[in-house]
């Protein structure tokens, strides 16, 4: 990377932020080197979006406003989206993060569809889709006096140009997909994620109506309608349809929920159209062809001395929405549709992130009343600030264009730049760039061990934690490794009280806390608001329907939820099981080994997994002291990809037969890449051996097992790529570590 040759200051970057940094957003040149700094970045960044300002005002102090801008920027107080710090200034030019498409019931529409799906996802963008215009599986088409195929064979037809289309490495496409909860084809849809081994492209969501929601209450018969001719098609018992929804997001995370309804009580243009969609996370409702140009404020940079620093505050949030106004402007948008309906309502949406390090620097727990009320007092100073930067950009530029009609088309009322201002949005690569929690989040960890290229492990620790620790005197190395093995600070209880209170992690506190705070952040956005609810494996059926009858209560726009284990591949660290087998004996020292004979008859079990080469058949069996043989069947038996995973059977069989842990095995398979990976986020396999690595932890899930392994702690999924802990936010995978993220 090349050395610093500007006059600007050099930001403040963790490791972990310049190794995202380096690796997914500083521009390169054919070869693959780098050719920017991190600063030389912030200020392309500056530059690019305080251009527009000379097309409202020729005598505009653009040199200032850019060095306004950079200096947010670099200080973290402020960040915009990924694809606005990745591609401003460059020849892509496309600063959006998400879009919503229409599709409609023809061939032709739903093609044209496939066809700008696969134009946003070239340009690094994600998209939502309603898939509630598409008329059910086996109803007439009249032009063919055939019959329909429904909405998930198209589904499938998206899922499948998704997986095609290659970004360059630095941003993978990503769906939503959302069915009105009165389509004929809903049961299909809630199910068509349970084996998770389709739509692995797709988050998907459950679109619910009031009427529903009271039918359910009342448990009450409610009617299914033909989108084809809008008449009724059936009907189903509301309290049987939301039971199914509970148990599939119990038993994998999806679907999720939104609820339409009050996705478009809060329409700011009702006569443009209907919302029917989010974004691929769900915190952004749009409209058919409209962008999301999002970007959050830092809250831990607005507290000093344990006060927030409201006045500053103010200032940056004028000058972000600025920032996003100036990106509508700036942008180079895929289709021009998208430019049209973008410009005609000018949605930006600012968020937050740093929530939970507020909280800790202001000494208050994430899980209590006090917190709830100060995340309702300063959304509610971000909204409003945000709307009163909004009005005065309109009185200096002019209104959105659709203003005529929309919701702030009231008699004395102030000009309006934008339709709406706040989002917030799960900040994945952004935070770890400024070093902050994530979104609204608590925190994901105190303590966690990374495993870095060389295979060496390194126990990561909070910086906030560390410097208490260190001034309070209770911090050492061997702390913070089991801190790192055990997860939360709870029962630690060396730590002291007050300490353990303020520094909880997203397991340590009820679920019912998340959708609190969600809540509370919700009641002041104009928009969604992105939020996982975590719960323990040990979580039963009727937890998460309470949760999701508590969204419905509390006035969120949706939920999404993720029990620990829930998905076949996640790794567990934590647990009552212990693993099994003889005690593990070093490699090199074989002389030592005691291979365990066969018994004439093992139990085992056989687990599909679907590879780049076909369906990969991973049998594995047990004797009564543990893990004994391993066997793979390929879909299509011989050639290359089936004898390497037969060998691979048998090394890992002798392995376990000679005293090698399974963890010791899994750490060696898992991430192993080829040129062909199948599937998407959590079901992404990425060759035969990574498959069969995924099906021993899927085992050991299943069967009870403390895996115990290497490359992930606390009971969170291992990057593929740098085998740090991926945590789940807002429906998608993303690496604290290095930025990987499933969703972009």
């Amino acid at each position: 990377m090349k050395t610093e040759t500007s006059k600007d200051t050099a930001p403040d970057l963790s490791k972990n932020a310049i190794t995202v940094l380096e690796k997914r957003y500083l521009r390169r040149d054919v070869e693959g080197k780098v050719l920017e700094t991190p600063a030389d970045m912030f200020r392309r960044v500056a530059t690019t979006i305080a251009a527009p300002d000379k097309k409202f005002d020729k005598k505009a102090d653009v040199k200032g406003l850019a060095d306004t801008f950079y200096r947010m920027m670099t200080n973290f107080e402020f960040l915009p989206n990924s694809p606005t710090l990745m591609n401003a200034g460059r020849e892509l030019g496309q600063l959006s993060a998400c879009f919503v498409l229409p599709v409609g019931d023809s061939m032709e529409e739903i093609f044209d569809a496939v066809k700008f799906t696969a134009l946003i996802h070239k340009s690094g963008g994600g998209t939502g889709f309603s898939f509630s215009r598409v008329r059910p599986a086996n109803d007439v088409v009249s032009s063919t006096t055939g019959i329909s195929s429904g909405p998930l064979s198209f589904m499938r037809v998206f899922d499948i140009a998704t997986e095609t289309i290659k970004q360059g490495g630095t941003r993978r496409g990503a769906n939503m997909g959302i069915l009105r909860v009165d389509h004929p084809n809903i049961m299909d849809f809630i199910m068509c994620k349970a084996d998770q081994k389709h739509l692995n492209n797709f988050n998907i969501s459950v679109g619910l109506t009031e009427k529903f929601m009271q039918a359910v209450e009342r448990d009450e018969e409610y009617d299914l309608i033909n989108p084809r001719d809008k008449k009724v098609a059936g009907s189903l018992n509301a309290r049987k349809v939301f039971h199914r929804i509970v148990v599939q997001a119990w038993e994998n995370g999806e679907p999720g929920i939104i609820f339409l309804d009050r996705l478009n009580r809060d329409n700011p243009t009702p006569q443009v159209g209907e919302i029917e969609s989010t974004n691929p996370c769900g915190e952004q409702p749009l409209l058919p062809y409209e962008s999301c140009n999002l970007g959050s404020i830092n809250l831990g940079r607005f507290v000093a001395d344990a006060t927030i620093d409201w006045k500053r505050l103010k200032t940056v949030v004028h000058d972000s929405i600025h920032f996003l106004d100036n990106v509508i402007e700036a942008n180079n948008y895929p289709l021009p549709q998208i430019h049209d309906m973008t410009h005609a309502n000018r949605k930006v949406g600012l968020g937050v992130m740093g929530w939970a390090d507020m909280l800790i620097l202001l000494g208050v727990p994430y899980n209590s009343e006090e917190a709830v009320k100060l995340g309702k007092k300063v959304m509610k100073f971000i909204n409003d600030e945000g709307h009163l930067a909004s009005q005065e950009l309109g009185r200096r530029r002019g209104s959105f264009s659709n203003y005529k009609g929309s919701i702030f088309d009231k008699k004395g009322a102030p000009p309006m730049r934008n339709a709406t201002v706040t989002t917030i949005a799960p900040t994945g690569t952004i935070s770890i760039i400024a070093n902050a929690s994530s979104g609204v989040e608590p925190l994901f960890a105190v303590s966690y061990i990374r495993t870095v290229m060389d295979k060496n492990v390194l126990v990561e620790v909070n910086p906030m934690f560390e410097q208490i620790a260190r001034e309070r005197g209770f911090y050492s190395e061997e702390l913070m490794q089991r801190i790192a093995e055990h997860g939360t600070l709870h029962d630690i209880h060396e730590i002291p009280a007050d300490v353990r209170n303020v520094f909880v992690t997203a397991h340590d506190i009820r679920p019912e806390d998340h959708i609190e705070m969600q809540a509370a952040f919700q009641l002041y956005t104009d928009n969604a608001v992105s939020k996982t609810v975590n719960f323990p494996n040990t979580a039963t059926i009727d937890d998460v329907e309470k949760v999701y009858m508590l969204a419905y209560e509390s006035g969120c726009k949706g939920v999404t939820i993720y029990r620990d284990g829930s998905r076949d591949e996640q790794v567990l660290s934590t647990g009552k099981k212990e693993e099994k087998g003889a005690e593990a004996v070093p490699v090199e020292d074989d002389k030592k080994a005691i291979k365990r004979e066969r018994p004439r008859a093992l139990k085992g079990w056989t687990h599909q997994m679907q590879t780049g080469c076909g369906p990969l058949y991973v049998t594995i069996n047990e004797d009564n002291t543990g893990l004994f043989e391993l066997f793979t069947t390929m879909g299509k038996a011989g050639g290359c990809a089936a004898s390497q995973s037969e060998a691979i059977g048998r090394m890992v069989s002798l392995a376990w037969r000679s005293g090698v842990q399974a963890r010791q095995v899994v750490k060696q398979l898992l991430g192993i890449s080829c040129h062909c990976p199948s599937g998407f986020g959590d079901n992404r396999v990425l060759s035969c051996a990574d498959a069969v690595a995924k099906a021993i932890q899927a085992h050991m899930i299943a069967n009870g097992y403390d895996i115990n392994t290497e490359a992930a702690t606390q009971e969170r999924g291992a990057c593929p790529e740098c085998g740090g802990i991926v945590e789940h936010e807002g429906g998608c995978s993303v690496c604290h570590v290095c930025g990987y993220s499933e969703c972009a």
